[in-house]
Parts: C-alpha cells; structure tokens; sequence
C-alpha cells in the first residue's frame, strides 16, 4: 500500500496550478533518439505478443527507427510514482492521476500544432478538464471507458441490476452467499463507486458528485467500504491476476474493465459485464510527456501515431473501451465498426462520472474531503480498520 502513501505527496489539502508550472514547449520535431520510454496500463500497448492481430508497436519502430519500450503500472498511483521517479518519456494517465501530475510538475505541455491527428479528436475530450489547465493541454487523449461489474453467467442466471452484488451481503441466484466471492478495486479511487452508488440509495445524503463528498458524505462511503471489506475475497489491481481468480478461484462478480472481459470471452470463460442501474465511474486517459523527458521527438511521433484512426479501431477491439477519434469506429481502416462502438458506449459519455482528483475545493459544495485522506483512510479500510 506504500504506493498509495508515496504518490499523494503532490497533494495537499487541494491541487494548484501557476505559471511556473509551465515548461517551454517543442516548436518543431527533430531526428527520433531511438528510442520512447512509455509508462501504461496493461493491455494499452500491444506488439502482437499476447495476440497476433493486435500489434501497433512494430510498424511504428520500423518507420520511426524509435524502440518502444513498455512499464506496465496496474493503478493510477502507481503510475503517478513512476513518474515522480523520472526516467520515462510518457504515461497513459487516467483523471486521478493526470491533475497531479501537472501540479506536481511532472509533465509538459503538449504543443498540438505538431501532432497533425489532432484535428481528429474527439470534441468532447479535445479541451477536457482532466488534461487541460488554464487553456494549456498537457497531453493528448488515448481511450476511454466505464468501470463495468463483471459477473459470471453460470451463477447469475439473469443479469445483475445492481452494485449491490458487491457491496452487501447477499444470497446469489446459486443459493449461495456473495462473502469472499467477490472483488474490489484496489485504490483509492474506488471511494467514488462508493459514493456513486449511495447517490442511488441515500438520496438524503446529497452527494452530487462521487469525487466531492463533505465530511458526513465520506464518512458513509467509508463505512460501505468495511462493510464491502468483509465480502471482498481479494482487492484486485492486476488484471491478469483478475482474470485467473474469475477462472480459477470461485470469483463471480467484481468491479472491472471491458479488458479483462474480452479476454475471458475470448477464452471461452462464462463472463459479461454490465452498467447497473446506479451507473458506472470511468476512466478517460491522456498520453502525457514527463517534463523532463529525454525523448521528446520519439515521444511526439508516438502520440500523432496513437491517434491514428486504425490503431484506435484495434484498441478499441482490444479493450472494450472507445476510442478518442471517432472515425475510427467508420472509417473501415482498423477491426472495429460503428455498431461495436455503440456497444462499447460511444453514446454513453454524458452518463459516466470520470475519475478525477478530489481537492478540498470543490465546486458542489464549501468544502470536501482531498484525495490524501482517500489515500490513507483506504489503505486502514483494506486493513480492516
């Protein structure tokens, strides 16, 4: 759980942004260094290794002459420290981690002018919060999606309505009770699906927001949480690991990504996954530069390539999740089609709440708990306190 600790020292009681934190940007793109050092979440970038037909590093090497080389990190603190750390080029940040990193002077401004796929965009993430402070993008967007609750079809006979499955005690359609068959995020993010889900059933509670809870608000979810903690059998963040507890643990029902889905799909597994009536968090991810960067060229041609509408069809196929330039559900120039994009909820981005970082100075009320709070008073939740 150090992890946890040591990622939120860029935070105090809110995040803050200045001048200063404004490095100067590239004007031009020079010869690629030979290389791009990349920090990102499993399964984001493929080179054919786990399967055949989904490689977007290879060509690129072979054109740009720049080796990518992958860390894979399984949370957004994780990655936030690896950064912090130095010795990478980019990140694949999602919007808890993305605010701190630009607080924190991480990372740089991204100048679009030399990324010539960004006119294909997608308004709705072009100018978005999570990546864009005072005007100035720190990043380009990469893929976005919900947090799903993945189930097994064998146990539940008609599909899940609720989040509840995972966080009460209750009696599944097996006759069976949900205690230590169920999963949970492992970070503390996951206060929000907490906080989500007392939105639908604690109405009293006026949580307008699942990222800004006061005092009373936070202290309910945190008491959801010990309670889910008794049910929960293992708190997940590796999502491979995930995807051997669904097929060889007795797992049935978790918090999940389209990822892990697709691959027990794929396997022939007995898995769906769901949005349940309170609805789902969400992640929306920027590829974003570290201010110091030692690869800045190489790093700008792997940005304009993810951007392209074929790699962004492939990933989209991959991951069950959607891609940041529309054309790439249409265009025909990758495996994915309109009507995958509709079913991976291209229609749906109005109705999902994104990770964000919660600061004290919140825009739903006077004041709310920030995320170093979250931080600790998760890791005593999973430590049974």
């Amino acid at each position: 759980m150090n992890r946890f600790l040591k990622s939120s020292s860029v935070l105090a009681l809110s995040l803050t942004f200045s001048a200063s934190a404004v490095a100067e940007m590239l004007t031009e793109i020079g010869p690629g260094e030979g290389q791009v050092n990349i920090v990102a979440w499993p399964g984001y970038i493929e080179r054919g290794e786990t399967d055949k037909k989904f490689d977007w590093v290879t060509k690129f090497e072979e054109a740009t002459a720049c080796k990518v080389n992958i860390k894979t990190a399984n949370t957004s603190d994780e990655m936030v420290a690896l950064m912090n750390e130095g010795g990478f080029d980019l990140v694949t940040a999602s919007g808890d981690a993305s605010l701190r990193l630009v607080a924190g002077k991480r990372v740089q401004p991204v100048n679009v002018d030399l990324v010539p796929s960004w006119s294909a965009v997608d308004d709705r993430l072009k100018n978005a919060p999570w990546h864009t402070v005072d005007g100035i993008h720190y990043g380009v967007p990469y893929m976005w999606g919900p947090n799903v609750l993945m189930y097994n079809t064998e146990v539940f006979k008609e599909p899940p309505t609720s989040w509840r499955v995972v966080f009460e005690e209750t009696t599944l359609s097996d006759g069976k009770t949900n205690a230590g068959r169920v999963q949970a995020y492992d970070g503390p993010i996951h206060v929000a699906d907490a906080a989500q889900y007392l939105m639908h059933h604690k109405p009293e509670l006026e949580i307008k927001s699942p990222y800004e809870l006061n005092e009373d608000q936070y202290q309910v979810a945190l008491e959801l949480l010990r309670q889910q903690r008794k049910l929960v059998g293992r708190y997940w963040h590796d999502a491979f690991i995930q995807i051997d507890d669904f097929k060889n643990e007795g797992v049935v029902a978790s918090g999940s990504w389209p990822f892990q889905v697709n691959l027990l799909k794929a396997d022939g597994q007995p898995i769906s996954s769901v949005i349940p009536e309170e609805g789902a968090t969400g992640w929306a991810d920027t590829t974003m530069m570290h201010v110091d960067a030692a690869n800045p060229n190489c790093a700008y041609l792997w940005m304009e390539h993810t951007l392209s509408s074929n790699l962004q069809s492939d990933l989209s196929v991959w991951f069950g999740a959607n891609p940041s330039v529309p054309a790439a559900c249409t265009d025909g120039r990758g495996m994915q089609t309109a009507e995958g994009c509709t079913a991976n909820g291209m229609d749906d981005f109005e109705k999902i709440r994104f990770w964000t970082t919660p600061v004290s100075d919140c825009e739903s009320q006077d004041a709310c708990v920030p995320y170093y709070r979250w931080v600790s008073d998760y890791v005593g939740v999973i430590g049974g306190r």
